[in-house]
């Protein structure tokens, strides 16, 4: 590797499909996964923080790291990592987006640079099978992405400054692959033009904070209505949500978690409502990952 000197990248949480964008829509909100890595005689992995990982090699950070100098045709080095994750783990959060993009930015960097932001972005959009996490992780803001011709493309926008993001999350664990189970695989004409025109209403309003299309934006009839039955609760929170003000009320990602917006003023109304169904995060929109410690030029 280049340097010696410890690397440290930071990448923030996420919350996708955001209702009816069902793995093409999401955003990045300031919770940081932060991992430390640093060359090493042999591995180690130590971690600390939300949930409990083995100390061994099968972990994600480790696996995008590892992905990432085999795209390059390089073997992966010898490294320590120390990993301190406030991300809620089988939330509805990208913890696991997280840590790809982690462990892959991690390898680019101690590599010269040679996946650069794009190449992380397709790398673990692959390894994840769908993009919506893994853009706001890489690119932070609000992301569209969409998969054309066996690669992934996507748009960031900036979110606006005055909406608050506040997160329900239970202590129900739910892995995407069980909550995808229950989704069907064909849908009605009409489900799926509600699901086009709703989700289309989600890139308008970010890019021009017009609040009043968000509550219709975040209907979802693709997924949602039938992960309610995974999710007690679910129906009784979202509809809480919206009538302390919540502007938008959604599912994160495959959940347990409910994601909303709001303005300044519902923030207390909105969390009284959702606090019965989990621990409340207040969360801003947040850039994409940073890095520091950078390896000296040679």
């Amino acid at each position: 590797m280049p340097s010696r000197q410890p690397l440290t990248i930071r990448v923030p949480a996420t919350s996708a499909n955001l209702g009816p964008g069902y793995d093409c829509l999401g955003l990045a909100v300031n919770l940081w996964l932060e991992v430390r890595v640093e060359e090493a005689e042999q591995y180690s992995f130590t971690y600390e923080g939300e949930g409990h990982l083995p100390d061994n090699r099968h972990n994600l950070t480790n696996y995008g790291f590892t992905a990432a100098f085999r795209e390059l045709g390089l073997t992966p080095p010898e490294v320590a990592f120390h990993v301190k994750n406030p991300i809620p783990l089988a939330r509805g959060l990208g913890s696991s987006s997280a840590a790809l993009v982690a462990g892959a930015v991690a390898a680019d960097v101690l590599s010269g640079g040679r996946l650069g932001a794009d190449g992380v972005f397709q790398l673990c959009a692959r390894a994840e099978g769908h993009p919506d996490n893994v853009a706001p992780a890489v690119y932070g803001g609000f992301t569209v992405s969409a998969q054309e011709n066996g690669a992934y493309l996507t748009r960031s926008l900036p979110l606006p400054d005055d909406w608050h993001f506040l997160f329900a999350v239970p202590d129900l664990e739910l892995t995407t692959v069980a909550a995808r189970k229950v989704v069907p695989e064909q849908f009605s004409l009409e489900d799926v033009i509600t699901t086009a025109s709703h989700a289309a209403l989600w890139p308008l309003a970010v890019a021009t904070a017009d609040t009043e299309l968000l509550e219709v934006a975040s209907r979802d009839v693709l997924h949602q209505p039938y992960r309610e039955s995974l999710l007690p609760g679910f129906r009784e929170a979202v509809a809480a949500a919206r009538s302390a003000g919540a502007w938008s009320v959604f599912l994160s990602g495959a959940g347990p978690t409910i994601g909303t917006v709001c303005s300044a003023d519902a923030l207390p109304a909105v969390k009284e409502a959702l606090a019965p169904y989990g621990r409340v995060l207040d969360l801003a929109g947040a850039a994409g990952f940073e890095v520091s410690g950078l390896p000296a030029a040679p």
